[in-house]
């Protein structure tokens, strides 16, 4: 069998560029490249692993033999083991046994750079390079645009094991037959983006893909590589931006990962108080070591340079900023200057930020990020960290915990949803309700609703529609937009069943007109993250309560005015104060039967009156249905 030949991809640059945490495109570097090497073809291969006393290449070409193709320590101390070896190709699988300098210990680990994993439980990697001809050309060259802070951003977030099965033996749908059926979907539903939960390769199922062992593979559960190349594409091609989950704050022990690689603490923090979540029983990147930075900066850009992605939303943003995150007293030490902040996770996020803000300045970076750390969606140039966007955890709490309220006691809780807008424009915020809404008994967000059956859809359509007009970018988990009943099983299909009734199929038209209302009106979107997008008209009718209020765009003719009414008793002659003079036109009412509204309380031919009201000149008496939105333009 013929030996490892000597040889190598990297240069003098790319080792300093390693060691110094500035290579962001390690994946050109590491791992396993189909490569010919003086007319001989075979793979080359190289790992991180600086504390081993030898590294072999096991796999299928060598019967899983240790030895037989040993690496080739380099000699600059960079810790890479490199070396090529003829006669393996696309295909083989793989693994580095790694017998290590501490303790004479024995790792078998798969490659953390493959582009392919097996499929589990089966753990090793396989060789693949997935050549593809993209047709995206039209989206790459004007999502700068489609994913600009004054640009309609309606995502749709989806866990592909469950969105859809197949109905004999509930097997799951490939990435081919999602860029069909979830693409064809998203379209027809006016969505603006998709976001995945984590595709990257992982080991257990119900950890949703948030416990991640092979960082540059998607997962082999719905097909190849370049399967899922095809589903963006088809994304691309429908205008349709994708934003795929990311996970740097942690990663399983499994015994294949990134855990004690090398026989030592090298990707984790060595610090158990600093590198262990007990809460999700799993590793801690070290932050501070170069090469860990570089490792997870290079995932980033992988994702959005070797497969087109349009952004990236990253998990668990609060744990990796807080040193005291879930711990008690005594587990956890403070930094340098006795404080309870992360330094070294900062600098990362900051860095992390730049680096794909650098290579690719049409996409967003979204922050998954409960507390009130500030400066979030600030740039780094200013002292933040420069994500693009920040989830609202703090509207979507106050929010839910308002409308789960019957509404004879809502008068007393009116502050519930004004309270957004004093800290709305502090961040760029975008409003979720998210899969983490709907599992652990906290009920589908339908199941949240209090009232009898009309009421309980009436009061999810005043949500959505008072969610959509509220100043921010949206989300929305699989299923919430046509009112599933049960919380989320990751097991099985979504209800689709449900879209057999009538109130299902009003949810369905409420969320597709939404999305249509969303990206027409500038009003909505165009100063989404800016005080100026917003004024209040009155919030402080809380015996009634009314909000009224109104959205701004760039141009005053295109302004909107809303009014919110939760309650079940219409408002049929509600006098609201107006901005100006003029006549005003209905453009959205979540009352009208197509919803499953009653589609009675309707406004047609309203002119303002010279009548002052809410301190303004101009008013009009409008009628605003129960549990109902209206949204007005000017215009007759």
């Amino acid at each position: 069998m013929s030996k490892v030949i000597a040889h190598s991809r990297f240069t003098e640059f790319d080792i300093n560029l390693f060691k110094a945490g500035k290579h962001y495109r390690l994946y050109e570097k590491f791992g396993a490249h189909i490569s010919t090497v003086d007319g001989v073809d075979g793979v080359y291969f190289a790992v991180w692993a600086p504390s081993a006393k030898t590294v072999s290449v096991i796999g299928d070409f060598n019967f899983w033999v240790e030895g037989t193709h040993q690496l080739n320590v380099r000699w600059d101390s960079s810790g890479i083991w490199e070396g090529f070896i003829p006669g393996a190709g696309k295909g083989s699988t793989y693994k580095y046994k790694i017998h290590s300098n501490n303790n004479d210990v024995k790792t078998e680990k798969a490659d953390p750079y493959a582009r392919r994993s097996e499929h589990n439980p089966k753990t090793a990697s396989i060789v693949w390079d997935d050549p593809y001809q993209w047709k995206d050309s039209k989206w790459m060259k004007k999502r700068k645009k489609n994913n600009a802070l004054d640009a309609p951003f309606s995502v749709y977030e989806v866990h592909l094991g469950s969105w859809k099965r197949k109905l004999e033996g509930n097997s799951v749908l490939t990435y081919s037959e999602l860029a069909e059926d979830l693409v064809s979907y998203v379209k027809d539903m006016n969505f603006t983006h998709v976001e995945l939960m984590p595709v990257m390769e992982f080991p257990y199922d119900p950890s949703w893909g948030y416990q991640i062992t092979g960082y540059f593979a998607p997962t082999s559960r719905f097909g190849y590589p370049e399967d899922f190349k095809l589903l963006v594409d088809k994304l691309h091609q429908n205008d349709i931006g994708i934003i795929l989950d990311w996970v740097p704050s942690h990663f399983p022990e499994d015994a294949h990962g990134l855990g004690f690689f090398d026989g030592t603490a090298l990707y984790e923090h060595p610090d158990r108080r600093r590198g262990y979540h007990t809460d999700w029983k799993s590793l801690i990147f070290n932050y501070g070591r170069n090469e860990v930075k570089s490792f997870l900066i290079s995932n980033a850009i992988f994702w959005l340079d070797q497969f087109h992605a349009d952004g990236l939303r990253v998990d668990a943003v609060a744990s990796m900023l807080f040193l005291d995150y879930s711990r008690e007293d005594g587990e956890w030490e403070p930094n340098i200057f006795g404080g309870r902040e992360n330094l070294e996770a900062m600098a990362f996020l900051r860095e992390m930020n730049d680096a794909v803000y650098t290579a690719f300045p049409d996409v967003q970076t979204i922050a998954e990020e409960s507390t009130a750390f500030p400066m979030v969606s600030k740039p780094t140039s200013i002292g933040g960290l420069g994500f693009g966007m920040k989830w609202m955890m703090g509207w979507m709490h106050d929010t839910l915990q308002y409308f789960a309220k019957p509404p004879v006691y809502r008068k007393f809780h009116q502050n519930d949803l004004t309270f957004s807008m004093t800290y709305a424009f502090t961040e760029n915020f975008m409003l979720p309700l998210s899969h983490d809404e709907v599992v652990y008994g906290k009920k589908s967000i339908l199941g949240r609703m209090p009232g009898d059956e009309w009421q309980r859809f009436a009061n999810l359509r005043l949500l959505y529609s008072y969610m959509f007009t509220h100043p921010g970018t949206n989300l929305l988990f699989q299923g919430a937009e046509f009112a599933q009943s049960k919380e989320w099983n990751f097991e099985q299909s979504l209800d689709w069943h449900l879209l057999d009734y009538a109130p299902h199929q009003g949810i369905q038209a409420l969320i597709k007109d939404l999305n249509g209302l969303y990206k027409s009106q500038p009003a909505l979107h165009e100063k989404q993250f800016s005080a100026e997008g917003f004024e209040w008209i009155d919030y402080n009718d809380h015996e009634n309560s009314v909000l009224v209020y109104i959205r701004k765009s760039d141009d005053e003719k295109d302004d909107l005015i809303i009014a919110c009414n939760m309650t079940p008793v219409p408002k049929e002659s509600y006098r609201i104060g107006l901005p100006k003079k003029g006549n005003l036109k209905e453009r959205f009412n979540s009352d009208q039967k197509k919803y499953f509204g009653s589609g009675a309380y309707k406004n047609s031919k309203l002119s303002s009156e010279a009548v002052a009201h809410h301190f303004r000149d101009h008013s009009v008496e409008i009628a605003i249905p129960p549990l109902g939105m209206v949204v007005f333009g000017y215009g007759s």
